[in-house]
C-alpha cells in the first residue's frame, strides 16, 4: 500500500513539474522587424506595430515550444507615411484581403546552448510556405516590477519575398528579394 501511494504522490509530482504551461508576449516590449534593401546600396527597416504570440511548453527550457504568431498587417510601420500606405495597398501586403499574417510552429531543434532552429507554417498574402527561423530563448526571470514570471526570445531568418508574392511591381534591385526577420519579445506565463 505505501509503494502505491508514493508512486501516485510521484506521479502527481512529475505531473505537476512538467505540466504544459501557456506564455503570452507583453505587447510593450515585442518588436516583430523586417530588413530589406533599397536600390542595392541602403536598407529599410520596419515592423508590424500589432502583434500576438503565444507559447506553450511543458520543458524549462522550451526545447518542445509551439508557437503561435498572428501580426495585424495593416499595423505595418516605417515612419515614412507613403511608404506606410504603399505596404499597406495592393502592391504588397494588400491589408484589405490579407488582414494577418500568421506562423504556426511544427517543430523545435536543438542548435546549441539556448539557440535552436524552429520550423513552421508562415502564412502571408494568401500564400503558406514552410519556413526555418533561428530561435534563440534569451532566459526566464522573476520581473521585479510586475512580480511575473518572464521569459524572452529572438527570432532571426531569411525569407523571400516572391515565395509570398509581395510587392512584384518592385523587382530586385529596386526592393530585394531577400527579407532579413528580427523579432525580440518578452513573454509572461499566464496563470
Amino acid at each position: 500500500m505505501k509503494k502505491l501511494i508514493l508512486m501516485l504522490i510521484l506521479a502527481i509530482c512529475q505531473t505537476t513539474l512538467f505540466a504544459q504551461t501557456t506564455w503570452t508576449n507583453d505587447k510593450q516590449h515585442t518588436q516583430v522587424k523586417f530588413i530589406v534593401t533599397h536600390l542595392g546600396v541602403s536598407s529599410v527597416t520596419g515592423w508590424f506595430r500589432d502583434v500576438d504570440i503565444s507559447i506553450t511548453a511543458s520543458k524549462p527550457d522550451f526545447s518542445d515550444a509551439k508557437f503561435k504568431l498572428i501580426a495585424k498587417t495593416a499595423s505595418v510601420f516605417t515612419g515614412v507615411p507613403p511608404r506606410d500606405s504603399d505596404l499597406r495597398s495592393a502592391h504588397v501586403f494588400d491589408v484589405s484581403n490579407f488582414p494577418e499574417m500568421t506562423f504556426t510552429s511544427k517543430n523545435v531543434v536543438p542548435a546549441g546552448k539556448d539557440h535552436y532552429k524552429v520550423t513552421g507554417y508562415l502564412s502571408l498574402h494568401g500564400v503558406t510556405k514552410l519556413v526555418t527561423m533561428n530561435l534563440w530563448y534569451r532566459g526566464t526571470i522573476n520581473n521585479p516590477i510586475s512580480k511575473s514570471i518572464d521569459a524572452g526570445f529572438q527570432v532571426s531568418g531569411t525569407i523571400r519575398r516572391s515565395d509570398f508574392n509581395l510587392g512584384g511591381i518592385y523587382p530586385p534591385p529596386i526592393i530585394g528579394n531577400d527579407i532579413t526577420i528580427l523579432a525580440d519579445a518578452e513573454f509572461g506565463k499566464v496563470k
